[in-house]
């Protein structure tokens, strides 16, 4: 888990005076009719307003699109059988510790031997050795080799510049955005060198001014030796970014371009 020194400012749970069902809950039933995503997300604290807009607009893109939407709040589930239904994962905001052995072998199978596709954001590379849970290294790698270092506390609007219009994914998006409110984390080493960059962002944007900074900063990448389709997306603090139409475009273009309609579903 985190550290106690910024547990409290990233998961201040015990505030909220609020109690989550961490269970299952599948939209439909019946996954061998549809395609099947599977939802991951952790609920509660300071995230809490990103799930809960990005779970309804994606029950609003399960009925349009003909999905059938599984979400999950904790990886107990999780089998190589399990995701075999499945045409798509959608790790939002759910972090890389606390699965089992099982869990991390199946989601390790599932994207090496390209079994669906993959999107993640911003919490799922909440990577390092947290309160006795080690680094995942696989999913390290998967991320580019990297660990968490540091955050942006009081969150800032961030300019993004598109880097590769002409991926899928970039499709109809703006060669500069803004995006509101979100944390902005920083790493110990740039991934660049080993993932596919689409998108930085400007640290000299932020509103209000950080220092926390690391340079060259991606905040969207592929991780092209891999090969399950894959989308990470740094940004996932706020419900507000569903305000704005350039990240509501990503979020569709992603799931068009790394769902596996082939995918074995039962």
């Amino acid at each position: 888990m985190i550290p106690n020194a910024i547990k409290a400012s990233l998961f201040p749970f015990r505030r909220t005076g609020r109690l989550f069902l961490l269970g299952l809950f599948c939209v439909s039933g019946a996954l061998r009719a549809q395609t099947g995503i599977l939802v991951l997300t952790e609920r509660g604290g300071q995230h809490e307003s990103f799930a809960v807009v990005a779970l309804d607009w994606l029950h609003e893109q399960a009925a349009a699109y003909d999905y059938s939407l599984c979400v999950i709040n904790n990886t107990r589930p999780i089998t190589a059988e399990y995701l075999s239904q499945f045409a798509l994962i959608i790790q939002l905001d759910y972090p890389p510790y606390t699965w089992s052995e099982e869990a991390m072998r199946a989601l390790e199978q599932y994207i090496d031997e390209g079994r669906g596709g993959w999107i993640g954001f911003h919490h799922a590379t909440l990577l390092g050795d947290f309160d006795g849970w080690p680094l995942w290294r696989w999913f390290s790698d998967f991320m580019g080799g990297i660990r968490f270092k540091n955050y942006i506390r009081e969150t800032a609007a961030g300019t993004v510049r598109v880097e590769a219009p002409e991926h899928p994914v970039m499709q109809g998006i703006a060669p500069t955005f803004t995006l509101p409110d979100d944390e902005w984390y920083t790493f110990d080493r740039n991934p660049r060198p080993n993932v596919r960059v689409l998108a930085t962002v400007d640290e000299d944007s932020y509103y209000p001014p950080a220092s926390v900074k690391m340079g060259d900063h991606p905040v969207i990448w592929i991780n092209e030796a891999k090969k399950a389709p894959n989308v990470y997306f740094l940004f996932g603090h706020s419900g507000t970014l569903f305000d704005a139409p350039d990240f509501v475009k990503l979020f569709s273009n992603a799931i068009q371009w790394t769902i596996v309609r082939e995918a074995s579903v039962e």
